[in-house]
């Protein structure tokens, strides 16, 4: 996935309301971006951090800048939720994810299970399809090591539910986390913020789910699935 355009430098004075913050760029101005990003960003969105930014030319938006990457200690780390599904349907499509490579139709946002929508279905052939749930992973306490949740998600965990429903139709159903930051090697649950959806991860593993967790290979150009990572 390639940014339309460059993107812009600026410092972060506050993220707030959870999809605000006011940031202050380089010629000493100060703007308020749109900030894709519904979890806590713990660790994330202390003042004075280095943040990038995208600006729109759409005159109807609100907010004509939105926050994309912030960097922490010599990494980079995507904060835009919104990119993940697409990061990882160009990496399919692409034959980089190897475990999902052999099929030929790729569909996005299909209805299923109880009132929800797949993030990707792919079928065709002789294989069973395939309903594709990604979740964004930004979290990091420990050195190298990506955790998720960084909040509480009760949808998140109606969605291992729901795709263990998949698998007991018959389909084949995969949970694949996509590791938006540079410095990590390994994956694990957050399990003390949210036992509940750990305990929900067990479950579906039990009924047959597939987990997945992929890092990002992140520039200012652009975001880029990589390669796969262990969990911990």
């Amino acid at each position: 996935m390639q940014f339309d355009a460059p993107l812009i430098r600026g410092t972060l004075i506050q993220r707030y309301k959870r999809f605000l913050a006011d940031i202050k760029l380089e010629d000493g101005s100060v703007i308020t971006a749109h900030c894709a990003n519904p979890g806590s960003m713990m660790g994330l969105k202390e003042p004075g951090v280095t943040v990038w930014l995208s600006k729109s030319d759409n005159p109807k938006r609100k907010l004509a800048y939105s926050w994309e990457l912030l960097e922490l200690d010599g990494a980079m780390i995507g904060i835009n939720t919104a990119h993940p599904n697409r990061i990882v349907e160009e990496a399919i499509l692409a034959g980089k994810v190897t475990e999902l490579a052999a099929y030929p139709s790729l569909r996005r946002e299909v209805k299923y299970g109880k009132n929800s929508r797949i993030d990707l279905l792919l079928s065709g052939g002789d294989l069973p399809d395939c309903y594709v749930e990604v979740k964004n992973v930004h979290l990091l306490r420990e050195p190298g090591l990506a955790e998720f949740p960084d909040s509480v998600t009760k949808r998140g965990a109606k969605h291992l539910v729901e795709l263990g429903d998949m698998v007991a139709e018959g389909h084949r159903a995969v949970m694949l986390y996509l590791v938006q930051r540079t410095d990590t090697d390994r994956f694990s649950f957050a399990a003390d913020i949210d036992p509940d959806y750990a305990a929900a991860f067990d479950e579906a593993r039990k009924r047959g789910v597939e987990a997945l967790v992929y890092a990002c290979d992140i520039t200012l150009d652009g975001i880029t699935l990589s390669h796969p990572i262990p969990f911990a």
